[in-house]
């Protein structure tokens, strides 16, 4: 019984050793399998803490991503009948400006056939074509053009003597009303004191150089002259009433007075709107076409208007204001075509040692 005994304990012994050393291996095994997945999760980069959102608020923050341009108000939605005549008359006299105030005008003949939407496209709603989004808000202000407080008739006759080449309306005249009424109207979603977003022209960057007329003429004759003619007599409708497609220089464009007549507003103008089909989200032509292209067509022959009380105060003279005398040194011809970088800095440092002294 004894050895029976003891080979039993030898058993149980071997047994005890067998099963510690299979708990040993899969200790092992775990070590082998668990440490480098626990190196590889303690590696990984750092992960954003994910917060959902509801869909409003993930509408509302895209919506800061995308400029909220002005957009015109519709003209079907007053609902004053003698208001909405006259708005809706001032619309018209916008879009198709000759066949009321032009050369064969049903109202009267004073303007050279253009229409004010030739320069301030749609009748005035286009973002960055000219439009009349801040009109009603910003006016009456001051222009340094004329040294004065300006009022909307008087921002309107203006246009008429200088881009239509033509005369003032009387202000208390049924037409000058009515254009008044629109454009206040036009205004009527904007702020009082406040731009718009999208009003006026779109900034354009100087150009290191000169802006070039031989090379704006090459740049014209491929993509203008189908519309405005080589001769840059514009077209007529069929019952010559009114143009088509405008004049950009001779006897029935805008004359030298016009804003149009500074190279930066006319690049401004073309860069984002032209030709056809262009708008300021995609343009069809480079900076340094539209550069040139102004300089081009503004150094083409036009009416001369005289305003020797323009700029009574000639240091705020545009960099590119294209008449002296100037408060700089630069020369007449820079001053039309460029470079204005040079123009600009000088003005900025004059403007900078004004302030200065004030201070003092």
């Amino acid at each position: 019984m004894s050895e029976q005994q003891d080979d039993k304990n030898i058993l149980n012994d071997l047994f005890s050793v067998i099963n510690k050393l299979i708990l040993v291996m899969v200790i092992l095994i775990f070590l082998l399998i668990a440490l480098p997945i626990g190196y590889y999760i303690s590696n990984l980069p750092a992960r954003p803490i994910v917060v959902m959102q509801d869909t409003a608020t993930v509408i509302t923050e895209s919506k800061k991503l995308v400029p909220e341009y002005w957009i015109a108000p519709d003209v079907s939605t007053i609902t004053e009948a003698a208001e909405k005549e006259r708005v809706e008359y001032g619309k018209e006299l916008i879009a198709h400006t000759s066949k009321y105030l032009g050369p064969k005008g049903s109202v009267m003949q004073i303007s050279n056939g253009m229409n004010c939407q030739n320069c301030h496209l749609k009748a005035g709603t286009t973002v960055f074509g000219n439009n009349y989004g801040s009109v009603a808000s910003m006016y009456p202000k001051f222009r340094a053009r004329s040294g004065g407080l300006e009022n909307i008739q008087k921002r309107v006759n203006d246009c008429l003597q200088r881009s239509l080449n033509g005369s003032a309306l009387d202000t208390n005249s049924r037409e000058m009303k009515s254009i008044v009424a629109y454009i206040n109207f036009l205004g009527t979603n904007v702020k009082k004191g406040e731009k718009a977003l999208g009003s006026g022209f779109k900034d354009l960057a100087y150009l290191d150089r000169a802006a070039n007329p031989d090379k704006g003429k090459a740049v014209y004759t491929l993509k203008c002259v189908s519309c405005h003619q080589a001769d840059g007599s514009g077209l007529l409708n069929p019952d010559k009433s009114e143009y088509t497609f405008p004049p950009l220089w001779g006897k029935n464009s805008y004359n030298d007075g016009a804003g149009l007549y500074r190279v930066s507003n006319f690049a401004k103008y073309v860069k984002y709107n032209m030709p056809i089909g262009s708008t300021h989200e995609n343009p069809q032509l480079s900076d340094e076409e539209a550069w040139d292209i102004a300089a081009y067509v503004n150094s083409q022959a036009r009416p001369h208007f005289n305003v020797p009380k323009d700029w009574p105060d000639k240091s705020k003279k545009p960099v590119d204001h294209p008449f002296g005398p100037y408060a700089d040194n630069f020369s007449e011809k820079q001053h039309k075509y460029g470079p204005y970088k040079p123009i600009s800095e000088e003005l900025k440092k004059r403007e900078a040692a004004l302030t200065a002294e004030k201070k003092i």
